[in-house]
């Protein structure tokens, strides 16, 4: 066994010195830690992140040295080393993990001070430009990305933007219309899925990292690899119900997700369990949200379900007022449901369209979207 220390993410200069420790069997690390967390865990074990993604019963996952430095050296394998830029929080996988390629490759990351702002990411960008000459790099959730796409007018932060060799993209899904503005300023982007449990982004661009393997059981997509987690703190039934082998003895990790791999290429359809029942039919709110985001003011809209009287259940658009066209609440609600309609069907149609004055985040940068289902259930 070894010691396990609840660490502050705060700062990423110690943070990267307790790190390094930990990837070279020192004391693990835990981060986000609940309540009677064990002042021990197995050898082995580099980090312990407490997290519930988006919803859900908090999870203690616990990652091994080798998962994590396995993730990161593929990630350098298909995009390059060099210096990142610290956007995220360093208590989730996203961010811990710029921290380990960022010692791996042997470079000191820059972080961002304070809140997230265009003025903050072009200042600390064009500040490792003037000290430095390897390529940089950064991960972000697409609510960044549409924030500084949306201040690109301003020829410093365009020029950020434009600075760096890959921006990864990750925590939920990013919207087409996001990625193509990307690409006409010539900013490059990459699309990266994975989770806490396969030590952060393990597939970029829809094709597996080099050690990484995608499949499908039912519809579910699973994923198998060495930087896979080694389960759950003192959750041993979890992590045999998550965590699976096959006939060969290849362990698996069983995502929660849908979707299908066609010739090499992964593509996720949306969690199994963000479903409504809908008059009879299932409706995946993922799929809606998807088609949502399509429709210009609408974005960063989250699609969440509610409790309907006639339908049992309906799915509602929930908006920050100031990302909406200046249109009609009305003419806007229509041009997503004729969107929706034609994609899945009229059944899948959002009954509802609810402004707030800003979207709920976790500090992960992911919606809330527990918080965002009471406001939508409150307000509808």
């Amino acid at each position: 066994m070894t010691a396990l220390i609840p660490i502050e993410a705060d700062d990423p200069q110690p943070l990267s010195v307790a790190l390094r420790r930990a990837l070279d069997g020192g004391p693990a690390l835990g981060f986000g830690m609940l309540a009677d967390v064990p002042d021990r865990v197995p050898v082995g074990t580099a980090v312990v992140i407490a997290t519930s993604g988006s919803s859900g019963i908090p999870k203690r996952v616990a990652l091994s040295a080798e998962a994590l430095r396995t993730s990161a050296e593929a990630t350098a394998d298909r995009i390059g080393s060099g210096r990142w830029l610290l956007a995220l929080p360093t208590g989730y996988v996203a961010g811990l993990q710029v921290l380990v390629r960022s010692i791996l490759a042997g470079t000191e990351p820059v972080a961002l001070s304070g809140r997230f702002s265009p003025e903050a990411f072009a200042h600390a960008t064009l500040s490792m430009l003037r000290h430095g000459d390897e390529a940089l790099y950064t991960s972000l959730v697409p609510a960044q990305v549409a924030t500084l796409l949306d201040a690109a007018d301003d020829v410093a932060v365009r020029a950020a933007l434009q600075a760096y060799r890959s921006i990864l993209v990750g925590g939920q899904s990013l919207p087409e219309p996001l990625r193509e503005r990307a690409s006409d300023l010539g900013v490059r982007l990459v699309r990266t899925y994975g989770s806490t449990e396969t030590s952060g982004g393990c597939v970029y661009d829809g094709v597996p990292l080099d050690t990484v393997s995608v499949r499908t059981v039912d519809g579910e997509l699973r994923i198998a690899g060495p930087m896979l987690a080694d389960g759950y703190l003192g959750d041993d039934e979890l992590t045999s119900r998550v965590f699976v082998r096959d006939e060969h003895g290849i362990r698996w990790y069983r995502t929660g997700d849908l979707g299908l791999v066609e010739n090499g290429v992964v593509r996720v359809h949306g969690r199994a369990d963000n479903v409504i029942v809908s008059g009879g039919i299932n409706i995946s709110l993922d799929r809606v949200e998807r088609i949502v985001r399509q429709v210009p003011g609408l974005h960063q809209a989250v699609v969440v379900g509610i409790d309907d009287e006639r339908w049992g259940e309906a799915s509602v658009i929930v908006a920050a007022r100031g990302e909406v066209l200046r249109r009609s609440e009305s003419d806007q609600l229509v041009h997503a449901r004729d969107a929706v309609a034609e994609a899945l069907g009229k059944h899948a149609r959002p009954a509802r369209l609810i402004l707030v004055d800003e979207i709920a985040t976790l500090a992960s940068g992911k919606p809330d979207r527990e918080a965002i289902r009471r406001i939508a259930a409150e307000l509808r």
